[in-house]
C-alpha cells in the first residue's frame, strides 16, 4: 500500500539491519525515509548491529525536516531516536481492534481521510509486543488501554504502532508464514483470518488514501 501511494516516485528498499556498517543515504539523498517492521526490537543492536545507523538516519532526517514514517518497529525506532524510552514486552497487541483518537488525532489530515461510524476510534490491526513513550515535543494521536503512545507525530515525522499499510491480501500472506505463524495462538490466528480479513478489506481503501495524502502533503 505504502508503494501504492508513492507510485511514480523513485524508491528504494534497503534492509540494513543485520549490518554493523551499513551503507545508508544521507538526509540530503532522499525526499522521504519510510521505517517499516519487523520481529527485533528497537534496541537489539548486539544481535541487529544496523539498527542503531538506522536510528541515526531517523534522528539525522528528523533534524533536517525530511518526512519520515515510521510503522510499528519502525514507529519505535523513531520515538527512541528522537529520545523516547522502549518498553519491551510491555504488552501484547495482536488482532483487530480500536484505537482512541486524541483530538489531535481526529484533525490530522491523514486519519481525517479515513471513514469511520465513530469520529475518535479507528479499528486497525495490531501485531507487536513492544511500547514506547512519546519522545519529547510530540504530539500524540492515538492511544489504547494497553498502549498509551499508538501513533504520534513531531515535526516532519509520524510514528503509527499499528498497521494501516496492510490489506487483507496482505494480511493472508502473513498467516501463511510459518515463522510468523508461530508466535500466534489458534485464537490469534482465528480472528486475524476472519474478522482481519474483513475488516482490512473495509479499511484499506481509505487507509490507502490517507497515507497516500501524507506523502503529497510533503
Amino acid at each position: 500500500m505504502i508503494r501504492g501511494a508513492l507510485a511514480g516516485r523513485e524508491v528504494r528498499t534497503v534492509n540494513i539491519v543485520d549490518e554493523a556498517r551499513p551503507p545508508v543515504p544521507t538526509p540530503a539523498d532522499i525526499d522521504a525515509l519510510v521505517v517499516m517492521g519487523g520481529p527485533m526490537g528497537a534496541l537489539d543492536d548486539a544481535e541487529f548491529p544496523g539498527l542503531a545507523s538506522e536510528r541515526r538516519l531517523i534522528a539525522q532526517c528528523c533534524a533536517a525536516g525530511v518526512p519520515v514514517l515510521g510503522v510499528c518497529l519502525g514507529m519505535q525506532l523513531v520515538a527512541v531516536a528522537l529520545g523516547g524510552d522502549l518498553r519491551s514486552g510491555a504488552t501484547r497487541e495482536v488482532g483487530i481492534s480500536a484505537v482512541d483518537l486524541t483530538p489531535a488525532g481526529v484533525a490530522y489530515p491523514l486519519f481525517a481521510a479515513i471513514e469511520r461510524p465513530e469520529p475518535t476510534r479507528l479499528e486497525v490491526l495490531h501485531w507487536h509486543g513492544d511500547t514506547v513513550s512519546a519522545p519529547p515535543g510530540a504530539t500524540v494521536l492515538a492511544t489504547s488501554a494497553s498502549t498509551p503512545v499508538q501513533a504520534f507525530a513531531v515535526g516532519n515525522a509520524l510514528g503509527m504502532q499499528f498497521h494501516l499499510e496492510v490489506d487483507a491480501n496482505q494480511l493472508r500472506e502473513w498467516l501463511r508464514e510459518p515463522v510468523m505463524r508461530a508466535e500466534l495462538s489458534e485464537a490469534e490466528i482465528g480472528s486475524l483470518g476472519s474478522a482481519g480479513c474483513t475488516r482490512l478489506a473495509e479499511l484499506a481503501p481509505a487507509a490507502a488514501r490517507g497515507i497516500a495524502s501524507w506523502f503529497t502533503a510533503r
